[in-house]
Parts: structure tokens; C-alpha cells; sequence
């Protein structure tokens, strides 16, 4: 399959960052990496990418705890720019919180797909993009 997946990264840690970028370079898929260091920088991309298909992001790996907007106040604004959109987007939660009220608040969210603790297991990784693959 030659279609390119744009794989969003959105958190604050530079070495999850660089992990998991190495565990997605491993991965052989035609894909596009960007990472953002907090919701706002991610939000004001999408927002001024909104009719660009080719850079919004097929996929979302986000954390909740970050400087500026964190994960769920990213939810909260992407979830009012969503109608604007033409693409479906996957958001998976990514974090290293335990916290069953942070667990079930995502959870809550009909928007994210799963709420995944830190670190995403290189076969996890592996899986979400074969499937997300299978769906295009």
C-alpha cells in the first residue's frame, strides 16, 4: 500500500519522543511523523490545516500532561474543529498515569479510541498502525 500516514505525536517528553519515533521508523509504512510539545502547538496546526487532507494526521498519540493545554483540554478544542474536518482521525491516549479517574475520564471520550499507559509496547505500536493500515 503506498498511501502515507501522518502519525501526530503530541508530548512534552523528549525522550518518549525519540522512542517512539524509533519504534515507528522501524515499522515499514510510508508514514510521516510530527511531534508537538503540548496541545496548543497541535491544535493551531490542525486549525490551519483544516481543508489539507495530505497534513492532517491519520493518527494521534496523545498525552495528557502537558505545559500550555494539556491532553484533554486539546480534546475539548478538537472536538469543536472536528465537524470542520474531512478526514476521520484516530486518537489514542498515551500516558503515564495510572489514575483510574484519568483512565476513565478518556474512556469517557468518544472521540479517543483507547487510553494507552506509558511506554506503548513496540508490538502494541505495531498493531494500532497494521490496523489503522487495514481501515484505509
Amino acid at each position: 500500500m503506498n498511501k502515507q500516514f501522518n502519525i501526530c505525536v503530541i508530548d512534552d517528553d523528549d525522550i518518549y519522543q525519540f522512542t517512539i519515533l524509533k519504534v515507528l521508523e522501524s515499522i515499514k509504512l510510508n508514514k510521516k511523523v510530527i511531534f508537538f510539545s503540548d496541545g496548543e502547538e497541535a491544535l493551531d496546526f490542525m486549525t490551519a490545516n483544516l481543508l489539507n487532507d495530505t497534513e492532517l494526521p491519520d493518527v494521534i498519540f496523545l498525552d495528557i500532561n502537558m505545559p500550555i493545554m494539556d491532553g484533554f483540554q486539546f480534546m475539548e478544542e478538537y472536538v469543536k474543529i472536528k465537524p470542520e474536518l474531512n478526514k476521520k482521525i484516530t486518537i489514542y491516549m498515551v500516558s503515564s498515569s495510572v489514575d483510574a479517574v484519568d483512565i476513565e475520564r478518556a474512556k469517557s471520550i468518544s472521540d479517543i479510541s483507547d487510553y494507552i499507559i506509558k511506554p506503548i509496547e513496540p508490538k502494541q505500536l505495531k498493531k494500532i498502525m497494521h490496523d489503522l493500515e487495514q481501515k484505509m
